[in-house]
């Protein structure tokens, strides 16, 4: 994946509103605007989410792991020009699919592809992965609102 069009933790703390423990993408691998794009986030057991989810066998929770994929998603949507006061709504979820749990020390691999996006309503496949295997899959909808609207 070409390093050129990667974005750092530092311009993704720019484009989204997320912060810790809630910001779940540490880097965006590759982007190609409006079409698709690759982040990861590395699952350490520091996250606050292990300690009880579960104390004894420590899982990330299939609503964060579709978390951070509609965060991946909105930096696709967020990679073009937005209103400074623009807000990224979750919308919809269909056909969503665990296929793999997601342990402490995986790296988890996302992708976003965008399937359809107009007046602020934007359509995506996306996927987790963990080495190379499925971890979770889902189509999700998301919309751009302007704070308060």
């Amino acid at each position: 994946m070409s390093k050129a069009n990667a974005i750092d933790i530092n311009k993704i703390l720019k484009l989204l509103p997320h912060r810790y423990p809630f910001l779940l993408v540490d880097r965006v691998l590759e982007i190609t605007p409006q079409e698709s794009i690759t982040a990861l986030k590395n699952v350490t057991m520091n996250e606050p989410f292990f300690q009880g989810h579960f104390p004894d066998f420590p899982v990330m929770p299939g609503v964060l792991i579709i978390e951070a994929l509609a965060q991946t998603a909105a930096l696709l949507t967020f990679s073009e020009e937005h209103p400074e006061d623009a807000v990224y709504y979750f919308a919809g979820i269909d056909g969503a699919r665990f296929k793999k749990p997601v342990l402490p020390g995986d790296q988890l691999i996302m992708t976003a592809k965008l399937e359809r996006g107009r007046a602020g309503i934007y359509k995506f496949a996306v996927q987790a992965t963990v080495d190379g295997e499925i971890a979770a899959e889902a189509n999700i909808t998301c919309a751009v609102r302007t704070k308060g609207a």
